[in-house]
């Protein structure tokens, strides 16, 4: 399962059906205090979040989950980031960084590696998949 945190629907539609028509399930939320409070988390396999939202931020998300010992692999899109923010998520382990608009190609091959490493490091992964 892939979660999808983003204040804005038409990114968080968008990117829901990009992901299912490559075959993953994905669950979207409009904010880092609604995926924290899904109830999910042990489900989800990587997680693609905005940095600026209103609330908690991409990065307080980032800390949080880090804080609670949750290993989600997180890959981050912003209109707005800087560098600061791009070395900082990276920094304190994101998978990836990517401005929008971005090439989609490039995120469903990002999904793909975050999710085949997590499944290894949690012991979920075959070699047959």
């Amino acid at each position: 399962m892939i979660a999808v945190v983003d204040d804005e629907e038409l990114v968080r539609t968008a990117l829901q059906r990009l992901l299912k028509t490559f075959g993953y399930t994905a669950i979207a939320f409009e904010s880092a205090e609604e995926f924290l409070s899904c109830g999910r988390l042990a489900e989800v396999r990587c997680l693609i979040a905005d940095i600026r939202m209103p609330g908690m931020s991409g990065l307080g998300l980032q800390a949080k989950l880090k804080a609670n010992r949750c290993h989600i692999p997180i890959i981050f899109i912003t209109a707005h980031g800087g560098p600061k923010m791009r070395i900082q998520a990276m920094r304190d382990g994101a998978v990836e960084f990517l401005t929008k608009p971005f090439d989609n190609a490039v995120l469903l091959e990002t999904v793909h590696a975050a999710v085949e490493d997590y499944a290894k490091a949690l012991g979920l992964w075959n070699s047959n998949q």
